[in-house]
């Protein structure tokens, strides 16, 4: 499958889900990582106007499942995140966020990765460690 239609079958899916509420596109692809980016808006602050880290937190989900799920290139299976490490190092109030999932480990149930959070300066805002397994649908 192309990278451009991996693509936009990635973000032809997103209605009606957090990932549309969140405004999350993805943006590239590769044969071991997924980009996706979000914007840095008020309905992702924490009061003190400053990205939320559980917005984060979605973002490097998000990316991570969905890297795990086309990946596999297998429609016969679903992916959940099981375990979701992320740490928090810069704060961000405006711009986009850009987190890009770098597999670790691609087994056949159980997936590892890497998820690194940039800002639009390429500084980092967050790491995030995710762990997906695979199920029969």
């Amino acid at each position: 499958m192309s990278k451009e239609i991996a693509l936009n079958i990635l973000n032809e899916n997103i209605g009606n889900t957090l990932i549309e509420t969140l405004d999350i596109k993805f943006i590239d692809i590769g044969e071991d990582f997924l980009v996706a980016s979000m914007p840095v808006t008020p309905k992702v602050f924490q009061p003190d106007q400053i990205l939320h880290g559980g917005a984060s937190a979605v973002l490097a989900e998000t990316v991570g499942s969905a890297a795990s799920s086309i990946l596999l290139k297998n429609g016969k299976k679903i992916v959940r995140g099981i375990e979701l490490s992320i740490n928090h190092l810069k704060a961000v109030n405006s711009g986009k966020i850009i987190a890009k999932a770098k597999a670790i480990h691609i087994g056949r149930t159980m997936q590892l990765w890497n998820i690194k959070i940039t800002n639009e300066n390429d500084e980092i805002v967050s790491i995030a460690k995710l762990t997906t397994l695979t199920l029969q649908k």
